[in-house]
């Protein structure tokens, strides 16, 4: 059994879909591009649903599979392997961000214990960003920088 993988958990990925395109939108505007070997990957901060909520809000993914990619059931079968690798490792999702996908073609081939150990990757960078992201505006406060002109 692959290091990473988990057994089957009766998680799902209900309520942390990104499902509305002007989602995507604030997520693209809002985030950086990232790129790795299998695909490119986008991380940016949700916008606070409340002003005076204390707890962060729950993270949101997304999977944007083109049709440069392949048919309608070369597509469909990626998304549902990645899916399945992103129910499986939820708890690893950084509290308070959007977490985008684009797959490249070569998910499609790929052995599912080498998907999954990507995405394991990607959702641990995502989420160190993340922790560091959410420690720099207290950093930045305290110090105002001053720009030589």
């Amino acid at each position: 059994m692959n290091p990473h993988s988990k057994p089957a958990q009766r998680q799902s990925l209900v309520g942390v879909r990104l499902r509305k395109h002007a989602d995507y939108c604030q997520a693209y505007a809002n985030g950086r591009k990232r790129h790795s070997a299998a695909m490119s990957w986008f991380l940016a901060p949700q916008s606070p649903i409340k002003a005076g909520s204390e707890a962060p809000p729950a993270p949101r993914v997304g999977l944007t599979v083109g049709k440069v990619l392949g048919k309608a059931h070369q597509r469909n079968r990626i998304k549902r392997r990645m899916r399945e690798v992103l129910r499986r490792h939820i708890d690893l999702m950084p509290q308070g961000f959007d977490l985008i996908f684009h797959p490249r073609r070569d998910v499609l081939t790929m052995e599912f214990e080498q998907l999954e150990a990507e995405i394991v990757r990607i959702l641990k960078q995502a989420r160190a960003e993340a922790a560091s992201a959410a420690k720099l505006p207290a950093a930045t406060s305290q110090a105002p920088v001053k720009h030589a002109l």
